[in-house]
Order: structure tokens, then sequence, then C-alpha cells
């Protein structure tokens, strides 16, 4: 069963998403990068992103993960903002009741793309 399944499927990850970007938003370390971002499309994103890498159904055709985020690098993400996102991603799932060992598989789920995102050459 895939960790998208386990999660609960497209409700866990409306509900998921939601809970997510409320924290990041009040988040002044993160939410400056998101001034100006539709954040209905962002969260349709967020949710497609997830559902891809938990292993659920997905049709995704978009950029790639360093194409997407380049400006944001060249704008100032670095690794410390992506930490603080991988804590708003592990708290969010917490509070959602997501079992700990879940949690963990998601948290390096996400941990696998730092470099892509953050656009660094392999």
């Amino acid at each position: 069963m895939s960790l998208y399944e386990q999660l609960g499927g497209e409700p866990a990850m409306d509900a998921a998403v939601t809970l997510f970007y409320s924290k990041v938003l009040d988040d002044s370390r993160v939410n400056g990068f998101f001034k100006n971002v539709d954040m209905n499309k962002q969260r349709q994103m967020q949710k497609t992103f997830l559902t891809l890498a938990f292993g659920g159904p997905s049709s995704y055709s978009g950029k790639g993960m360093g194409e997407a985020h380049q400006k944001l690098v060249d704008s100032g993400l670095n690794d410390g903002h992506f930490d603080v996102i991988i804590e708003h991603l592990g708290a969010t799932l917490q509070e959602l009741g997501v079992a700990a060992p879940l949690i963990g598989q998601a948290a390096g789920i996400a941990e696998s793309v730092r470099d892509d995102i953050l656009c660094r050459k392999k």
C-alpha cells in the first residue's frame, strides 16, 4: 500500500495541504516567499506533488522541481527555509493524527527532493 493510501488518499491530501499552508503563511521565516502567489493554484500544485511523491495517482506534466523553484533560490531560498518547510509538513501530519513512522516516510520523501528544489547539481 502506498504512503498516499496509508495517509487516506485525496481527502487526506486536501486536509494536509490546507493545514500545511496555514502554518507556512503564518511563519515569518518563510511566508515572504509566497507574496504575490496565487495560493489556490499553489495549493493545487502542492496537492498534485504530494499525491505523486507519496505514490498516488497523478498525471503531472509541469515544470521540474529545479525549474519551478529557481526564482525562489535566486531570491534567497536555502537549506534553512527548506528545514522550516519540512518542520511544517511534520507538524501538519502529526496534527492530523498520522503515525510517527508514516511521518518519517513523508519527511524522507520530502528530503529526497531537497537538492532539486534548491537547484543543486547532483
